[in-house]
């Protein structure tokens, strides 16, 4: 049996709301045809949208589209979201899984700052990264696995911007080397970090998106190179694309 809405005029003014997001912009006739209200409802609809502070008329048509107020809600509610808490079970378990240290970024500018880590439990050396500290994107796993998922411009931009500086003997310092690593990272998934920040460590990352569908997060493994060979690489790289899969889904919720 179908359900309905128990409050007529709510189901009427967010059937509207939710028509007005869809088209971006609607004459009255079209809205009181495609939601079956007559004109005189319809009108009396969008009014009360318009007092509330969510649809305006268009002076220059007469059309009706939204406001931001529902862009603004949206934010408030998505800024309640923490994303630390529910990536990190899928940390963790990574972490567990692979016997590495795991870190979590969030794009701050031209850097990833870590926002979360979860150490493991078999390293003997200390990654010396810390909760808070940045990294350049432009050298790093998790900044090359958010900047392939930009725009051209966009890298360039960031590339332009960026103090590009030889860290260590294995930085890339080449615009072109550094888009052939945009490239790979792209058709493999997941970026690599190879002693470009930090000499004797390397790293598998990927980019998780916030709820704009913007690369705003990446997390990765790190681990010495003398565990961390190519065909390790293959077979970690595995774990942390089905993590992706898992934290990408929670985050959508």
């Amino acid at each position: 049996m179908e359900q309905k809405n128990p409050i007529q005029v709510a189901d009427r003014l967010f059937h509207a709301l939710e028509l007005l997001a869809d088209t971006g912009s609607i004459g009255l006739m079209d809205l009181s045809t495609t939601l079956g209200l007559n004109k005189s409802t319809a009108h009396r609809v969008l009014n009360s949208l318009i007092y509330m502070g969510y649809a305006r008329q268009n002076e220059s048509d007469g059309k009706y589209e939204p406001t931001f107020k529902i862009v603004d809600m949206a934010n408030k509610i998505m800024s309640k979201v923490d994303v630390v808490q529910t990536v990190r079970p899928y940390l963790r378990h990574l972490m567990e899984v692979t016997g590495e240290t795991v870190h979590l970024v969030e794009r701050d500018g031209l850097d990833a700052v870590y926002i979360d880590k979860v150490e493991s439990f078999n390293n003997g050396i200390q990654m010396v990264s810390r909760i808070g500290s940045r990294i350049p994107l432009y050298c790093s796993g998790v900044g090359k696995a958010m900047v392939a998922q930009m725009d051209a411009w966009e890298a360039e931009e960031i590339w332009n911007s960026s103090r590009i500086e030889r860290l260590t003997p294995y930085t890339i310092t080449d615009y072109d080397a550094f888009q052939k690593e945009l490239e790979q990272t792209r058709k493999r998934g997941y970026a690599l970090d190879n002693e470009e920040n930090e000499t004797g460590v390397r790293c598998i990352a990927c980019s998780l998106k916030d709820y704009l569908g913007k690369a705003k997060y990446a997390f990765s493994i790190s681990a010495p190179v003398s565990r961390m060979d190519d065909d390790r690489i293959r077979v970690l790289a595995g774990y942390v694309l089905e993590s992706k899969e898992k934290m990408a889904e929670a985050l959508r919720g």
